[in-house]
């Protein structure tokens, strides 16, 4: 009689115990399987991005600009120019100068030229933040349908106002949209970040399927992955989160709108960068190369900045800014205007003006000549 340990007989239980080579996969697939996910994730790899704009709804209207906490989210971007594009609109492109700092969105550049035009002709195409170099990476990999349109460039002199407004500092800081700043070449002294994180960067900007999540992350998320958001929100449905989409956000003030003197502001003696050395002002010549490369034309307003802020020595250096930024234009043959400065009540700061200011800007275009030729289909 043998015994039930006896390792000459069968362990009773040993038909029933898992493989265990195999013990920590839940889930097994087969070949066949594996393709069949594969083909399905390359699917959504490729074509999610199309697919969602039919699901997400995205209707702008006339006075339309990207909503300030979505000022990161450059596949809304590149959406809301393919769309402003295709109805033929004056794409009006530029930092928060025109995206309207101080003011409502019924009250920026483009809705006066809008409402004294009498058509809703221009589209707000401004972004919070967007320094020369960043708009150059914009338009270079995020702008690829703003071809064969009409555009008017905004250029803000601000930039160029010290070599920490020009990136020049060697001194790392946190700037505005470095992700859309050069991450190899040419080399950006301020920029610290990782070459791990930079490649992630290229990466992303190649493949829309990354831009598209980055889209969902921002909208959606508030920012934060599906993780991270999870555990802010640990009763909160994911699934609704995602369908609100693109739900109206409050059109809000993010500053009170009084002008400069009135918030304390003192005249300043900036620390111009030579413009033969300045990065800002190289990449927005690069932006101007993009856009006329793509077929666009291209009108460019210089300004308006707020002499009145400058002490007088400063003034003059401005001034002589202002010449060559002109005479560059002129010789490369880039229809412009540089106006004079607006009254010093109708500034908010540096280089935002108040609601009067817009209108009177609108109107200053509006009756140039050559932007009536700029302006004309």
């Amino acid at each position: 009689m043998t015994s039930p340990n006896d390792p000459a007989k069968p362990h009773p239980l040993s038909a029933s115990k898992p493989d265990l080579r195999f013990g920590s996969n839940a889930i097994r697939l087969t070949f066949r399987e594996w393709i069949f996910v594969a083909i399905v994730c390359l699917a959504a790899f490729l074509f999610a991005p199309r697919l969602w704009e039919r699901v997400e709804r995205f209707e702008p209207d006339a006075d339309y600009r990207v909503p300030y906490e979505l000022s990161q989210d450059y596949w809304l971007y590149r959406r809301a120019s393919r769309v402003a594009g295709a109805q033929e609109k004056i794409l009006v492109v530029g930092d928060s100068v025109v995206w309207g700092q101080y003011v409502t969105k019924d009250q920026t550049l483009t809705h006066y030229l809008n409402e004294q035009a009498g058509e809703p002709g221009f589209a707000n195409l401004g972004f919070d933040g967007g320094h020369p170099v960043a708009l150059a990476g914009l338009l270079e990999h995020y702008g690829q349908d703003i071809a064969s349109q009409r555009v008017l460039l905004h250029c803000n002199l601000l930039w160029t106002a010290s070599k920490k407004h020009d990136l020049q500092t060697d001194r790392s800081f946190a700037f505005n949209h470095p992700d859309l700043a050069p991450q190899f070449s040419p080399r950006i002294p301020c920029y610290a970040e990782p070459y791990t994180r930079r490649v992630g960067i290229a990466i992303e900007r190649g493949v829309p399927f990354f831009a598209w999540a980055s889209h969902i992350r921002i909208a959606s998320f508030e920012q934060r992955d599906l993780p991270a958001w999870t555990i802010e929100h640990p009763y909160a449905d994911p699934v609704a989160a995602i369908r609100k989409g693109l739900a109206p956000r409050e059109d809000r003030l993010l500053h009170e709108p009084v002008s400069w003197t009135e918030r304390g502001i003192q005249k300043q003696a900036f620390e111009w960068v030579g413009l033969g050395t300045s990065l800002q002002w190289r990449f927005f010549r690069e932006a101007v190369a993009t856009l006329q490369r793509r077929g666009n034309r291209v009108f460019v307003l210089v300004g308006p900045f707020n002499e009145h802020m400058l002490k007088e020595e400063n003034r003059l250096v401005f001034a002589d800014r202002k010449r060559q930024v002109e005479a560059w234009l002129r010789e490369n043959s880039v229809p412009h205007l540089v106006p004079p400065p607006l009254p010093s009540e109708l500034y908010a700061d540096a280089s935002h003006p108040l609601a009067e200011g817009y209108a009177r800007l609108a109107k200053w275009l509006l009756d140039e000549p050559a932007f009536a030729r700029f302006n004309a289909k």
